[in-house]
């Protein structure tokens, strides 16, 4: 388990907690990802050479994604450039991330311009917390008739088009991300991120498979915070992006590219809000194991209440069980691919509605969500146990058993109940037992 060189950590999501920054500022990589936009890239870099960081502590990449003519970069920043082989910002992003040295990296697209004091504020978080990963504030405006170097700060409130009030409200709710939970990667735009070098290469870096614009960011968060990342708004880290945002626009190719996002997050984020509830083209989550020498008639009624109300659970099963089930893609005798979000354990073969299993999934999602979750049945012995597995990596990271509380609860509060013995899977099946 690979554990930052440096900083702290903080229980739950509460980035709130961290103390001041002492010591000198961190060393900070700027990526800008740049595709056949140079007036707006030399709008973005103008404005990262009046940036309040130490300039002896800030470099600057700029990783163009195919563009047909190599965009003209000031002297000191950096040029790197891949093949235009489709929209691969992922791959743009981790490729400038690469050049880069810095301890703290920050995304940017070239559209996308930073006010004087963006890169202070929005490093600050991943110097202190390194698994924290931080969403700034992106403002838009029209600055098609802007000067390139006027002051963005100015320029921006002048011309200011609306934001998206889903996104708005999504931070006032969470408190800046305070409450964050397993839909909050929805509020992180990779436009105006920054984490840490050691979280960025934790995780993977951005999946490279995406080729089609939109939801290589929220993969990317969704995927940090299954790792055990902190997810949190830095409303001082303002940007301003040239142009209305996308999802205002509502033509029938924007409708259509909305929907290949949909389908192509949906494909590789098993998290509420992104996965499918009955369709198997996505990753498999929650896993599901067995404690050894369980009756295996028990189990198949266990197992199959639970696959009715969690069709994309993936069930690490023992050979002889999982030879009973030969042919069910969700059934296997080794882990899943991946990283699945949370983990129940049978401690012996249970069953419930729909309704109650996925109450269960529910204890472990919300902010406040447990990092354990005993559940016993009526003799008070367990019978299942939930995980939330972003809580065990992080809890494995650090060597700490306090960064998530432990709960215990009767299993029958939530409508669940162990398998009588005696039970037969052709009572179970035709109902009468």
């Amino acid at each position: 388990m690979s554990r930052p060189p440096s900083g702290a950590t903080v229980p739950g999501n509460r980035w709130d907690l961290a103390g001041p920054r002492t010591g000198p500022p961190p060393t900070v990589t700027v990526v800008v990802t740049h595709y056949e936009q140079p007036r707006e890239l030399a709008r973005t870099l103008h404005a990262l050479g009046r940036q309040t960081h130490p300039a002896d502590r800030l470099e600057v990449v700029v990783a163009d994604d195919g563009s047909a003519t190599a965009p003209t970069v000031p002297d000191g920043v950096r040029l790197v450039r891949q093949a235009d082989e489709g929209f691969r910002a992922a791959a743009a992003r981790n490729l400038g991330a690469a050049a880069g040295t810095g301890e703290v990296l920050v995304f940017l697209d070239a559209d996308t311009t930073p006010e004087p004091g963006y890169v202070a504020a929005i490093s600050r978080l991943p110097h202190l917390l390194p698994e924290a990963l931080v969403v700034g504030r992106r403002r838009h405006a029209d600055l098609v008739a802007v000067p390139v170097d006027a002051p963005v700060e100015d320029a921006g409130p002048a011309h200011e088009l609306s934001s998206p009030a889903w996104l708005v409200e999504g931070y006032r709710r969470t408190r800046d991300l305070v409450e964050a939970d397993d839909t909050s990667y929805r509020f992180v735009l990779s436009a105006v991120a920054a984490c840490s070098r050691w979280l960025h290469t934790h995780i993977g870096g951005f999946d490279e498979t995406f080729a089609a614009y939109g939801g290589e960011d929220w993969e990317w968060a969704a995927r940090a915070w299954r790792h055990g990342a902190l997810l949190a708004h830095e409303p001082a880290a303002v940007a301003w992006h040239d142009g209305p945002d996308f999802a205002a626009r509502d033509s029938a190719a924007d409708r259509a590219r909305a929907l290949a996002e949909t389908l192509a997050i949906a494909r590789r984020v098993p998290a509420p809000g992104a996965a499918p509830r009955g369709l198997l083209v996505g990753p498999r989550d929650p896993l599901v194991t067995i404690a050894d020498g369980l009756d295996p008639t028990g189990l198949l009624v266990a197992l199959d209440s639970l696959l009715a109300a969690l069709p994309t659970a993936h069930v690490q099963a023992p050979a002889y069980v999982a030879g009973l089930l030969a042919g069910d893609p969700r059934v296997a005798a080794g882990p899943p691919p991946g990283t699945p979000a949370w983990h129940l354990h049978l401690e012996r073969p249970v069953r419930g509605s729909a309704e109650a299993w996925r109450a269960v999934v529910a204890r472990l999602a919300g902010p406040d969500a447990p990092g354990l979750l005993r559940l016993t049945g009526a003799d008070g012995a367990p019978l299942v146990t939930a995980r939330t597995l972003r809580g065990v990596r992080r809890q494995e990271r650090w060597g700490r058993t306090d960064l998530f509380a432990e709960r215990a609860e009767p299993a029958a509060g939530l409508g669940l109940a162990a398998v009588r013995p005696g039970t037969t899977l052709e009572a179970h099946l035709g109902g009468w037992g």
